[in-house]
């Protein structure tokens, strides 16, 4: 009977084991279920305003996951090939939906499909893909920033000019920008780019590139760099030649000390906002995504402001990081 009776008390406490054996493995698992993860793939902090973008886009996922428990996972990358692994990675630990600004456009569509093809959504940010990978796009207005570039050139120089055009790499921010620029520039016959090189969005190379432009052209009216960063990296090559033929300089971004030159009265005398805040709207975005709610807008733009001298104190802030 004692026997009978101790063997019966061992299968209750076995069969009790059991069950809190698997509860726990079931809780255990239904907790790491509810841990959303955002992953973020970021270039490099090779200039300021990637850099302003990659300090917005840490800031806002850590403010997420203090308000909201979602984690995130953020990779940086100086090339596309390194971006493409990160973005494998980010694939491999299966997180709930990827942010990603591409280093170029071309190189990371591929890489796109591959975020599409594991059904992990896909939130893209300023530089767009060549394909549908997107779930959202957020971007400034690219083509705006061009066109309204192009029309206070024409505006300022009433329509008769020599122009140098500074570029980023191959990406559609590049692409959009130059074209809407050079369609506007187009309709004045009285306006020609004679030079149109690459900058890479740094200041560095574009000093570079604008004094072997300053080199080759005894006259210039003025200058369209595509990026606050290029355009300071201009300014500079410009003030050490000691030339005066060159009116005006423009830029795009919002960058702290192109609204202080033009504070100044310097060279620089309009560019068009395109803060590295969007990131924050993007990563918000993914957030939602990342708890079942639908994308209301597959596109998010922003507007591309002109600002200049006249303007200028509505959105200098002294204490930027941009």
């Amino acid at each position: 009977m004692k026997k009978l009776l101790i063997l019966s008390l061992a299968a209750v406490f076995g069969l009790a084991g059991c069950g809190g054996n698997e509860e726990a493995g079931s809780g255990g698992s239904g907790a790491e279920d509810e841990t959303l993860t955002i992953g973020i793939s970021l270039p490099s902090a090779t200039h300021g305003w990637m850099g302003a973008l990659i300090d917005s886009a840490e800031k806002q996922a850590q403010a997420l996951k203090e308000s909201e428990g979602i984690d995130y996972v953020m990779t940086n990358a100086a090339d596309p090939n390194k971006q493409a692994n990160d973005v494998d990675d980010l694939i491999a630990q299966d997180v709930d939906v990827i942010v990603m600004l591409p280093i170029e456009s071309a190189a990371l569509t591929p890489v796109g499909q591959k975020v599409k093809d594991a059904g992990i959504p896909l939130v893209i940010v300023d530089r767009e893909l060549e394909n549908d990978a997107a779930t959202v796009v957020v971007k400034g207005d690219n083509e705006g920033i061009g066109v309204n570039a192009g029309k206070y050139f024409i505006e300022q120089l009433n329509g008769q000019g020599k122009i140098v055009e500074i570029t980023g790499p191959p990406s559609s921010v590049t692409e959009q920008r130059g074209s809407g620029f050079q369609e506007a520039v187009a309709s004045q016959e009285g306006m020609e780019i004679i030079a149109s090189q690459s900058g890479d969005f740094s200041t560095e190379k574009s000093l570079e590139v604008m004094q072997n432009i300053l080199q080759a052209n005894p006259q210039i009216d003025a200058v369209f760099t595509q990026d606050d960063g290029m355009a300071l990296g201009v300014l500079q090559a410009i003030k050490e030649a000691g030339r005066t033929d060159i009116k005006f300089v423009t830029g795009a971004g919002g960058a702290k000390e192109v609204f202080e030159d033009m504070k100044n009265d310097g060279l620089m005398k309009a560019t068009f906002l395109y803060s590295p805040k969007m990131v924050e709207d993007a990563v918000k975005i993914a957030a939602d995504i990342a708890q079942g709610e639908e994308p209301a807008e597959k596109m998010v733009v922003k507007e591309a402001t002109q600002v200049t001298k006249e303007n200028v104190d509505e959105y200098y802030d002294p204490e930027s990081k941009f």
